[in-house]
């Protein structure tokens, strides 16, 4: 029997909706991050982008356990000395709150074009509306 490999024609997306509401950021986001990939597809092959499509409403109420509101920090440099710039998550949540999802999924992705991608099929909306209501997205339980 031969090994299946998936052809980038051949694969089918699907579009999914998570309420992020209430989520704790990283059990989310690696969940989000199989979904991309196509982990839980039985066509999946590693270099090829199985994926699906997902879009994340209401990512500024994400919840975060222990003391990561304080403690968890985002860097950022703006390539000149001394441009380096940390913000704590509580100040990220109300500045982009967008980002600290992408970010945590980004992270949970392969370092590779793949992943690049991949990565630009995650749509993340901070409150609960989206454009994206003519794909009919399912809703992803998210356990």
């Amino acid at each position: 029997m031969k090994t299946y490999s998936a052809k980038t024609g051949e694969i089918t997306r699907e579009w999914y909706i998570v309420d992020a509401e209430g989520q704790t950021l990283g059990r989310l986001a690696t969940q989000i991050a199989d979904r991309l990939r196509g982990k839980g597809k039985p066509v999946f092959t590693p270099h090829v982008d199985t994926g699906d499509f997902v879009v994340v409403i209401n990512a500024e109420k994400i919840a975060v356990t222990g003391k990561k509101l304080e403690q968890k920090m985002y860097y950022r440099h703006s390539g000149y000395p001394g441009g380096l710039t940390t913000r704590p998550l509580r100040e990220q949540l109300e500045r982009r709150p967008t980002e600290v999802l992408r970010k945590a999924v980004k992270g949970m992705l392969p370092r590779n074009r793949l992943s690049r991608q991949q990565l630009t099929k995650l749509k993340i909306y901070a409150g609960p509306a989206h454009p994206h209501e003519a794909q009919a997205p399912k809703q992803l339980e998210v356990s």
